[in-house]
């Protein structure tokens, strides 16, 4: 069996390159495709790959605008439009059989808006996803209810991020790393979290090109996909949903998991927006369940 541990660069249909990181067997049945968040990149999944089953080919890569990917050009910051560099990408490098898509975040939106403007796309390939800490929109409405400034500040701080970084024309944010480190734990972490989580997100943060990802906030705090959802009904599914998470907040979770019948809603108590840093077994162990119902496989291997 020939083993996939490479990374590529596919340049989609507008010219923007992406960088894109393949793993697992070549002759695989299918391929779980994992897409992160905002001002993240590709290894945001890193802490979840090694709990995964060995017989799984994976396919990564960095949204335009974030980590070794090019920036986003003049007006392409829009979820539409990753949605549309998704589609390429799996049509070009999707490998063979069915798919299993995963988004965190920002890359959850992607996915709905992938089923929104490729609903022939999706029929013919995709057979479950996987929404992790992620939102169908009125995310101008993060608290949804909750009682008191749950989610208002976390709001108001990513909103004041963005703001800085869409204004910025440099290379590289002029961040003191104590407090960016700072701002991440208490922003998208639950409790206790682990040095090295908070450090691979600030990490992430510093390599995502600034002005190209603080125009996606703007595309966030219109995203409205609740329809979209319609096209993924009857596909097997899980929704993942962090108990202390500011950012997408478990009501945001609730209203994904109504709109899709076949799906199971997994609450993690005391984990914050990170969950594939935070409960990385935890996470593997959804994906991988996805997969062997729809890959046909005979369950966990490793």
């Amino acid at each position: 069996m020939s083993t996939l541990d490479q990374t590529q660069s596919f340049r989609v249909s507008d010219g923007t390159a992406l960088h894109v990181r393949v793993d697992g067997p070549a002759d695989a049945s299918g391929t779980l495709v994992l897409v992160h968040g905002w001002t993240q990149d590709h290894t945001t999944w890193d802490p979840v790959l090694p709990h995964l089953s060995s017989g799984l080919r994976t396919l990564r890569y960095d949204l335009r605008g974030h980590g070794r990917s090019a920036a986003a050009r003049p007006g392409t910051a829009t979820i539409e439009r990753l949605a549309d560099d998704l589609a390429e990408l799996l049509s070009d490098r999707g490998g063979q059989g069915r798919l299993v898509l995963a988004g965190h975040s920002m890359g959850g939106m992607t996915i709905m808006a992938l089923a929104e403007r490729h609903p022939r796309l999706v029929a013919e390939r995709v057979g479950a996803v996987a929404f992790v800490a992620t939102s169908c929109g009125e995310m101008n409405r993060i608290t949804l209810g909750l009682p008191g400034a749950f989610g208002t500040g976390a709001a108001r701080l990513e909103r004041r991020l963005a703001k800085l970084l869409a204004g910025y024309r440099g290379e590289g944010l002029p961040l003191r790393p104590a407090a960016a480190r700072a701002g991440a734990r208490w922003l998208v972490f639950g409790r206790r979290p682990r040095r090295q989580d908070v450090d691979s997100v600030v990490e992430q943060l510093l390599r995502a090109h600034p002005a190209s990802v603080g125009q996606f906030q703007d595309a966030i705090s219109v995203h409205d996909r609740r329809a979209a959802l319609a096209t993924l009904r009857g596909l097997p599914a899980v929704v993942l949903a962090g108990g202390s998470d500011r950012l997408c907040p478990v009501p945001h979770a609730r209203a994904i998991s109504d709109e899709l019948p076949a799906s199971r809603l997994v609450l993690f108590p005391g984990a914050g927006h990170m969950l594939p840093q935070e409960r990385a077994a935890e996470v593997a162990v959804q994906l991988d369940t996805l997969a062997d119902a729809v890959l046909g496989r005979a369950g966990r291997v490793g």
